[in-house]
């Protein structure tokens, strides 16, 4: 198993980074850090300039190499004696995902990890470009830190939250947050989310909680047909099912307790599209308010 993070150029990442870091070491798997640098003119130009270019090129990749390797020894001292493999390695492209996504085939790596956005919330998830295409095309898990993120050597994952709708989609990441939990030897807790929204109804006529409660109380029932699905030896010895009620995603994702050693597992749309996760999706507003690094699988 490998994990692949990613690096933009010339923006040390301390945010994806240590995230990186974190994975890696609980899941005791090797980590390749790969800095995304600019290649060369397609089209060579006269009097030796492309060459001129191409060694500026050069320079910069091993500049960025050696700045990203000496931060991630510094956040990270222990992933030597974890016995994680760590490598940090240039990689040319024009394109951060692009070359991501070549990077993944080619290590045949099973999850990529960037840095938060650098416009938004402090300590919550913020998706930038980069991690935006990738949600979109990605055939791997995306991980995505929050905004300011680290973890202390020694850290590891000790408990996994995973999103739970009630639908097919649900199910599915359920499945995958098991395998992750097994992996990490982390607990798992499955949560359902009900907000109420904005409402037609004036406030006298309560007709929105009771759809909302209706959807809730499917939704936890569907929660244990789920998890009774799967077979006993690899779920988790301990589970936590909870239900959070909001007038909004802000308040109902701040509704549970969240520890530094969590992370939320979140699923796809149910149309089974990953790109629906971010065209106004229940996914994505829980993705937007998310204290802690999550993990988004296909």
């Amino acid at each position: 198993m490998t994990i692949v993070a990613g690096i933009a150029p010339g923006k040390p990442d301390v945010d994806g980074l240590s995230y990186a870091a974190l994975l890696a070491r609980s899941l005791r798997t090797r980590l390749r850090v790969v800095c995304v640098v600019p290649g060369p003119w397609p089209t060579p130009l006269s009097g030796g300039v492309d060459r001129e270019y191409a060694a500026y090129l050069a320079d910069a990749a091993t500049e960025e190499v050696a700045a990203v390797r000496s931060l991630l020894a510094e956040l990270a001292p222990d992933l030597g004696s974890a016995g994680v493999e760590a490598e940090v390695v240039p990689a040319v492209g024009r394109s951060v995902p692009g070359t991501l996504l070549e990077q993944v085939a080619a290590a045949d790596a099973s999850l990529v990890v960037l840095g938060a956005g650098a416009n938004g919330a402090w300590g919550h998830v913020v998706v930038g470009s980069a991690a935006d295409r990738l949600l979109h095309s990605s055939p791997v898990p995306v991980a995505v830190a929050t905004r300011g993120f680290r973890a202390a050597p020694g850290t590891q994952v000790g408990r996994v939250t995973v999103g739970f709708r009630g639908d097919p989609a649900s199910a599915a990441a359920l499945e995958r947050a098991v395998a992750l939990c097994v992996d990490l030897g982390a607990t798992l807790r499955v949560a359902t989310l009900g907000v109420l929204g904005r409402t037609m109804y004036p406030p006298e006529v309560r007709g929105e909680d009771d759809v909302l409660e209706a959807y809730l109380e499917q939704a936890t029932a569907a929660q244990v047909e789920a998890l009774a699905a799967l077979p006993v030896d690899v779920v988790p010895a301990e589970v936590e099912r909870v239900v959070s009620r909001g007038r909004d995603w802000a308040e109902a994702v701040g509704g549970l307790p969240w520890t530094p050693e969590d992370l939320l597992v979140v699923g796809s749309s149910s149309a089974g599209l990953l790109s629906r996760v971010f065209l106004g999706s229940s996914a994505a507003k829980i993705l937007r308010h998310s204290p802690v690094p999550v993990v988004v699988v296909p």
